[in-house]
């Protein structure tokens, strides 16, 4: 029969740490809320810079008519033979298998892409640590993107030293805490220039898109070459399972947090690029394509960050919801035990004292 003093002070442990779990809940409840106002905050600009580069396309010759080449070099499509994956894990664990999941979505697209040359961006310690144990470092730093010329040239200076097939180019810790747009579009220029000189071919990005507590999803896009302005080239989606979701609804009523979709979709943005009214631009539509283009890259690299930290927030809310409900039931289960003994020595008490008595 376990010792009472011993049941007693574990279920003082678990307690402790039930509460410690309870108050990550909240936190991260409180966390993913700033998280969506961020995301939804960022959505016009992005929709508006979209809509301009269709109006764009529609009033400016983005191919050359007698070659069909396109004439800015982010939408040229080449053979796949060096490709950059750019994968968004979290800095920190206790978000059940959010950091996880990413990795085997990005361990099974280096799998799809056998034979080629690979590049790795890691954004996340999570993902720096699990990558940096598998795959060789290009003679490049650990850094933040708080400093983008100094990113800039430890980037070029690591593709041109090339380790083994796959290799890891760039390793951005300590940036999710606060992102900023400066930081994604710093990382998306080393990423430009890098395709205008062929470096590489395409590249990839893996995240986990957030729209809600309950729908979310783990996709792989490609964002280099741009096939189609407005139109993401999603290779790889994975949704979330039912009971995930049950879990995560479940976390999110307790924490108060909303389940709604973050559509931040602006009608006037959606209506700019369809409208049929001949715009006057200040310079010739040709020219501005050119000079937005490297910025709906960015965008799109700096919603990705965005929705990763809302989703991480989600799912580390989701997992200390659960570790606390396990931590009650395991409460629960210890009581029982403890009662359990401690009425199973007072029988034994009152036996040995009727055994005596009777024996006098």
């Amino acid at each position: 029969m376990p010792n009472i003093l011993d049941i007693r002070r574990r279920i003082r442990s678990v307690i402790n740490t039930r509460q410690i779990t309870k108050a990550m809940k909240m936190v991260s409840a409180a966390k993913l809320r700033r998280a969506q106002e961020r995301a939804l905050a960022a959505r016009p600009y992005a929709q508006m810079l979209t809509n301009v580069l269709k109006s764009l396309v529609a009033r400016a010759e983005i191919y050359d008519p007698e070659t069909g080449e396109p004439k800015h070099p982010l939408l040229a499509q080449r053979e796949e033979k060096t490709i950059l994956l750019i994968i968004v894990t979290g800095d920190k664990g206790l978000a059940g298998a959010f950091n996880a999941n990413i990795l085997k979505a990005g361990a099974r697209f280096l799998e799809s892409k056998a034979g080629k040359n690979i590049d790795i961006e890691a954004i996340g310690r999570k993902g720096r640590d699990f990558l940096r144990r598998r795959y060789p470092a290009a003679a490049i730093q650990t850094h933040s993107l708080a400093e983008p010329e100094e990113l800039l040239e430890e980037v070029e200076s690591a593709a041109r030293e090339r380790a083994a097939a796959r290799q890891i180019t760039g390793e951005h810790i300590g940036i999710l805490g606060k992102v900023e747009f400066a930081q994604a579009s710093a990382l998306a220029e080393s990423v430009i220039q890098r395709y205008c000189r062929e470096e590489l071919d395409s590249v990839y990005l893996v995240f986990n898109e957030f729209k809600s507590v309950i729908a979310q999803r783990l996709i792989v896009e490609q964002i280099l070459p741009i096939e189609q302005i407005g139109e993401r080239a999603v290779r790889l989606a994975e949704e979330m399972t039912d009971e995930e979701k049950k879990r995560a609804k479940e976390a999110a009523v307790s924490a108060g947090a909303g389940l709604r979709a973050t559509d931040g979709s602006e009608p006037s943005a959606s209506q700019f690029g369809t409208s049929q009214v001949d715009y006057i631009y200040e310079q010739p539509p040709a020219e501005l394509f050119r000079a937005l283009l490297p910025k709906y890259v960015s965008i799109q690299i700096f919603r990705a960050l965005l929705e990763s930290v809302a989703a991480e927030h989600a799912a580390r809310m989701t997992a200390m919801d659960s570790a606390t409900n396990n931590a009650t039931d395991m409460i629960d289960s210890l009581t029982l035990v403890m009662n359990r003994a401690r009425q199973a020595k007072i029988t034994k008490e009152i036996i040995e004292i009727v055994s005596g008595a009777a024996a006098m």
